[in-house]
């Protein structure tokens, strides 16, 4: 038995973290589902970007689409849109036998809108009606200034996938944001449940401390941290506030692990795929991670609910003159910096393509 199959049979849910329109009109996505244990995924604006500019799969659709007027966002959407709701489709025999725990795709509004919570709200109500789909959910940046929007969207029965998380007090934010909007739901007379993820981003951690520490901690401070998080969501979904938001028909806000790809070459191509082992988690992996994983046989030990030697971890770096609540704040600035940045190429490729694809004659020429 591969170590996704093992994986999964632990109680940890193995999403996709990629999608494009190749994937699925393969059947490529069919048989990470059937074979590799896959039981959803997710998207951001730097996949997207990669899947439009590096193929020619999405050609046709744009010069249709903007031959029907349509450019820029709006066009991206339609294309985003309609691949993850083909995927959706694909993962909705496991949302309807997990009943709506799991088989999710996640759909992210524009980074432009990561400061912006009155304009976050407006994109996920809007991208959530337009793919009318029960298991997608809206990725809404979990930045101090869009948590009022993740409250909101609860509120409103949007599935949310609180994204850019990556401390424990971060993640704690995000949780008090969901918890906040199914008890408004709960006092409004309304059903309380409402699927939602919080994504906490690991390895990106210890590529900002890449060579600034001893040689004996490389590559742990992104265990670390998850570790501290995983120990005070054990607490919190314990807890009596939420046990009573579970009575009375709620469903706990799952943790996942995002950015779990490997970055340095010298340590082992599944090093945050089995440190983070954990039931009722999310791990949402590249697909290079995940076919790495597929040709391995074991796993290892599974993630304690007490965090581990997480803090003992962290003691060390702060004795190396890591602050990590810093970093922490500058490493979720820069992630979104970087959507941004991502989501301004892929908007001038969608211009780009658009201008010549619009055109027919260009378009029969290939100019």
């Amino acid at each position: 038995m591969n170590a996704t199959r093992l994986l999964h049979d632990e109680g940890q849910s193995l999403w996709l973290d990629n999608i494009t329109r190749d994937l699925l009109d393969s059947g490529t996505l069919k048989r990470y589902i059937d074979e590799l244990s896959i039981t959803g995924l997710t998207s951001n604006p730097t996949i997207f970007d990669h899947a439009i500019k590096n193929s020619s799969t999405y050609d046709v659709s744009i010069g249709e689409k903007v031959r029907q007027g349509k450019s820029g966002e709006k066009l991206f959407f339609d294309l985003a849109i309609e691949d993850l709701t083909r995927a959706a489709d694909l993962f909705r025999p496991i949302h309807e036998k997990t009943n709506g725990v799991d088989g999710w795709v996640s759909l992210e509004v524009s980074p432009l809108l990561a400061y912006d919570a009155p304009g976050t709200l407006a994109a996920a109500l809007d991208l959530f009606a337009r793919a009318a789909r029960p298991n997608l959910l809206i990725k809404i940046p979990g930045t101090k200034e869009s948590l009022p929007a993740v409250e909101d969207a609860i509120f409103a029965g949007i599935p949310v996938n609180v994204t850019l998380l990556f401390s424990r007090e971060h993640y704690l934010a995000a949780a008090e944001a969901f918890v906040r909007g199914i008890e408004r739901r709960i006092d409004a007379g309304l059903n309380p449940l409402v699927g939602s993820v919080a994504s906490v981003f690991v390895s990106r951690w210890d590529s900002a401390v890449a060579g600034k520490v001893p040689e004996t901690l490389r590559n742990q401070l992104g265990i670390a941290i998850a570790k501290r998080t995983y120990k005070a969501a054990s607490a919190l979904l314990g807890s009596p506030r939420w046990q009573r938001v579970y009575n009375l028909g709620g469903r706990p806000q799952r943790l996942l692990w995002a950015s779990t790809g490997t970055k340095d070459p010298n340590a082992s191509d599944i090093l945050y795929i089995k440190a983070l082992a954990a039931p009722f988690t999310v791990n949402t992996m590249p697909e290079h991670t995940l076919k790495a994983l597929a040709t391995h046989s074991e796993l290892g030990e599974i993630l304690t609910t007490d965090g581990g030697n997480g803090e003992v971890v962290l003691e060390q770096f702060a004795a190396a003159g890591i602050d990590v609540d810093a970093l922490g704040a500058q490493l979720q600035k820069e992630a979104a910096e970087s959507f941004v940045s991502s989501w301004k190429d892929l908007m001038a490729v969608i211009a780009s393509k658009s201008a010549a694809l619009g055109n027919p004659r260009l378009a029969k020429t290939g100019a």
